[in-house]
């Protein structure tokens, strides 16, 4: 190695151990296929990130890919800031592979409140689809212009109004204080 490929070998180091780092510590990273960019949970696992998506979970984003590219942002989890941004490659795992096997053991120790927690996996191999997004490119700078973006349309809703009293409640909770 010269003297001036140094730097940079080493510079490309911390950029990596960077996105494994804080990918590790966030609890939701976004990612964008073609579309818009979609917050998902996932794991940290054998130097990529692995989500599941499908029925009865999360939403993968649009256009991600079997084989195609895929834009990660990771965010901070204290502040919420963007800490880093990189691509990756997708891959979707075949299920009941050896690494598929390996991917949904830690996912399934991530999974909040799932309704069928003895018979997730199952489900995960029928229905749902186990992506593994490996890091290629990092991108430290942060951008000039603003990245809002209008919400993601979605059916989720409130089940009824809220009460009317409810103000009074809160207002009524806080003065006793």
């Amino acid at each position: 190695m010269t003297d001036a490929a140094a730097p940079a070998a080493a510079a490309d180091l911390l950029d990596r151990a960077l996105v494994e780092e804080a990918t590790k510590k966030s609890g939701l990273i976004w990612v964008r296929g073609t579309g818009p960019a979609r917050a998902v949970w996932h794991i940290w696992h054998e130097g990529a990130v692995h989500l599941v998506g499908g029925p009865g979970e999360q939403p993968l984003p649009e256009g991600l890919a079997d084989g195609g590219r895929a834009e990660v942002t990771v965010r901070s989890k204290d502040k919420g800031g963007r800490i880093v941004a990189w691509t990756a490659t997708s891959r979707f795992l075949p299920p009941h592979s050896g690494e598929w096997e390996a991917a949904v053991a830690e996912l399934k120790g991530k999974r909040l409140n799932a309704p069928d927690a003895e018979s997730m996996t199952e489900r995960w191999a029928r229905e749902c689809t186990v992506v593994r997004l490996t890091p290629e490119t990092v991108s430290t700078a942060l951008p000039d212009a603003s990245l809002a973006a209008v919400p993601l349309p979605t059916g989720a809703t409130t089940r009824q109004p809220a009460p009317a009293a409810l103000p009074r409640l809160l207002l009524k909770r806080r003065g006793k204080r």
